[in-house]
């Protein structure tokens, strides 16, 4: 819900929104790539001007310029969320000095999830319903029923 609640911020801020699903190598996934960029169809079809597109193996900065954006908009919870975003933003600004990154907070709801704090608690049978979307819900419990 985090990222979905940053994605509704970000409509009203700007005329145009892409998300971007990608493999973060640094991460493992409990879904696969077709899966996650599914769920977020799901849940943000026929919202205006928004648009889900998917990269491999590309910088984000590449991917951002070539079409055509010069902002990013990155989700921020904690301060440790900062430390790791700020030095990706540096990066980002050494490989294209023309496109901005944008932090948005979550709503204070949010500010405390994260995936791996999901997964978690759904792994252990506890109820995620008012953290994740129906579908991504459901999935979870899907998943965990297999695994035990």
């Amino acid at each position: 819900m985090g990222h979905l609640d940053v994605i509704r911020r970000s409509l009203h801020i700007f005329d145009k929104v892409y998300v971007g699903v990608t493999l973060n190598p640094d991460k493992t996934t409990l879904f696969s790539f077709e899966e996650r960029k599914q769920f977020f169809i799901d849940e943000l079809d026929g919202v205006e001007n928004l648009e889900i597109v998917s990269f491999e193996n590309r910088l984000l900065v590449e991917f951002a310029a070539d079409l055509g954006v010069n902002v990013i908009v990155r989700g921020v919870r904690a301060v440790s969320d900062f430390e790791y975003e700020f030095k990706m933003t540096l990066m980002n600004r050494q490989l294209d000095d023309n496109i901005e990154t944008v932090f948005l907070m979550p709503s204070e709801q949010y500010s405390f999830l994260s995936s791996s704090l999901v997964k978690e608690v759904a792994s252990l049978g506890g109820d995620v319903s008012r953290l994740v979307s129906v579908k991504v819900a459901e999935a979870l419990a899907r998943r965990f029923s297999k695994s035990s």
